[in-house]
């Protein structure tokens, strides 16, 4: 099962909507367990979108965003049958990709 839930949606226009749900627990590293020890700092560093396999954006994160982070955003061109790739790099080096086909 992948990290990344993807939803598309072409509106009018020639618009698509792209939805996505990324489980990560995006931890900040000042946070502490019960113990009063440090949790690690855990989180996404980059997020990749592509259509087509086209980069259409590329995003550069911190630490301070939230748990299993939503993302939305809406473009211009994308028909039926094209493919939106989205995928994420961690700061200790974990990667995840989901690819989807707008209907």
């Amino acid at each position: 099962m992948s990290s990344i839930k993807i939803r598309i949606k072409l509106l009018e226009n020639d618009i698509t909507q792209v939805r996505a749900l990324i489980a990560h627990p995006m931890e900040t590293g000042y946070k502490k367990d019960e113990k009063g020890n440090k949790i690690p700092a855990h989180y996404i560093q980059e997020l990749t979108v592509k259509h087509n396999d086209k980069v259409i954006s590329n995003s550069i994160m911190g630490s301070g965003i939230s748990r299993n982070p939503y993302f939305a955003f809406k473009f211009k061109g994308g028909k039926s049958g094209d493919k939106i790739t989205i995928s994420w790099v961690d700061n200790l080096g974990f990667t995840a990709s989901e690819e989807k086909q707008i209907k």
